[in-house]
């Protein structure tokens, strides 16, 4: 006993006197030290894309990445008609994936909500719907009764909607508009642009995928059961290019005499997704005219490089940790959009991470990034991290080490 009280005691004045000179088993990493991501643009757009728009506004964007491949007065402020309801859908579906609605939950039609007229569906005042059936009216005949019944039931009354349809339209980046309602009746200051349009329909295709089983809907009925009985009524889709371009997935349709005729047009072709938006289009006809070139553009000029990023990282040694070793993982895939024809086998993935790290770390800490490169041209990164926690080891966790080897 004598002798192990020794020993222990040895241990504590060799801890003390080589604390900071005690390394951890190490195994080098061959990989360059991590750099600084940069930003990459947004916008691969051609000078002079070989396309011509009719309408007054237009915008193509690819709907993964975000790129905007077209633009042309794409932030001038038009009243946007109809095409307001994308976000008053975007609104709904969050509700519906918060809990906070379900799409059986039965709505109430307001005296309000009937008062609306223009587009709509002929709700009458207590006529009862469900959420589904009111998102078909909306999204399919594009309802303004069934837009405020819902915007009503969502958050109590229009008014507090519209600020909700603000908030968002904010947290998105949309710096050109302002809501005013939520259906897209002419009313003074609400106004949005082309490409803050293009951003609320990537929101809705992209984040609420469910719509397009809505929006692609050609012909339907709903049953309006009212103290005079009940009635079927037709519902019959706005958009025609969902029946005249093959590649066609939704969106949104608008029109008022001011706005004049608008689209938030989608497509798929292949996998790869795009979003068309034209705004003051003279005509419908002229207004899917436009929508389907500049989608027809999109799918022709790009091609997009994905990696998943599903390959396995090595382990970096951690230094003064309670764990000799740091698992890592990329924090998201990486996808990069070519209009030029580029020759995705060229693509570099370089890995740039530390040698060492000290703890402590945390789980989601950057620790380096993926790198691609072609020609030596940096395309883009995905940041490597974390993937556990490691605590920062104590004189308690040194000696434990220790004595487990010296009884070893």
């Amino acid at each position: 006993m004598h002798s192990i009280f020794c020993v222990l005691l040895s241990l504590h004045i060799l801890f003390y006197s080589t604390l900071s000179f005690i390394p951890c088993i190490s195994t080098r990493i061959l990989f360059s030290e991590a750099v600084p991501s940069t930003e990459e643009s947004s916008s691969v757009q051609e000078s002079s894309p070989a396309i011509s728009i009719s309408a007054s506004s237009a915008v193509l964007m690819e709907a993964s990445t975000g790129a905007i491949l077209y633009e042309k007065d794409s932030h001038t402020t038009r009243n946007p008609a109809s095409i307001t309801k994308i976000m008053t859908l975007i609104l709904i579906f969050e509700a519906i994936e918060n809990k906070k609605i379900s799409l059986t939950d039965v709505v109430t039609v307001s005296e309000h909500a009937a008062s609306m007229g223009g587009s709509q569906v002929y709700l009458e005042v207590g006529e009862t719907q469900t959420v589904e059936t009111m998102i078909k009216c909306i999204s399919i005949a594009s309802a303004n009764d069934a837009s405020v019944a819902m915007a009503e039931y969502v958050s109590g009354s229009e008014e507090s909607f519209v600020m909700e349809m603000n908030a968002k339209a904010q947290e998105l980046g949309m710096k050109d508009t302002k809501f005013v309602n939520c259906c897209g009746l002419d009313t003074k200051g609400h106004q949005t642009s082309a490409y803050d349009v293009a951003l609320m329909a990537r929101e809705l295709s992209v984040k609420h995928p469910q719509i397009h089983e809505y929006c692609t809907i050609w012909m339907d009925t709903i049953t309006h059961t009212t103290a005079k009985g009940s009635s079927e009524f037709g519902l019959t889709n706005t958009n025609k290019l969902i029946r005249q371009y093959p590649y066609a997935t939704g969106l949104k349709t608008g029109f008022t005499n001011e706005a004049k005729f608008c689209l938030a047009a989608t497509g798929e072709k292949d996998g790869m997704k795009m979003i068309s938006v034209v705004m003051g289009a003279e005509s419908s006809a002229a207004r899917s005219t436009d929508a389907s070139a500049l989608l027809e553009y999109g799918f022709a000029k790009c091609q997009i490089y994905t990696d998943e990023n599903q390959d396995n990282l090595p382990q970096i040694d951690i230094k003064k940790g309670v764990k000799d070793s740091l698992p890592l993982a990329y924090k998201n895939s990486f996808q990069y959009l070519s209009v030029d024809g580029m020759d995705f086998a060229q693509i570099e993935k370089k890995i740039n991470l530390p040698e060492t790290m000290d703890a402590p770390v945390k789980n989601g800490d950057k620790v380096g990034e993926a790198v691609y490169l072609i020609g030596g041209k940096k395309l883009g990164a995905v940041d490597i991290v974390a993937a556990a926690d490691v605590a920062k080891a104590v004189f308690a966790d040194y000696l434990l080490e220790v004595l487990r080897g010296y009884f070893r």
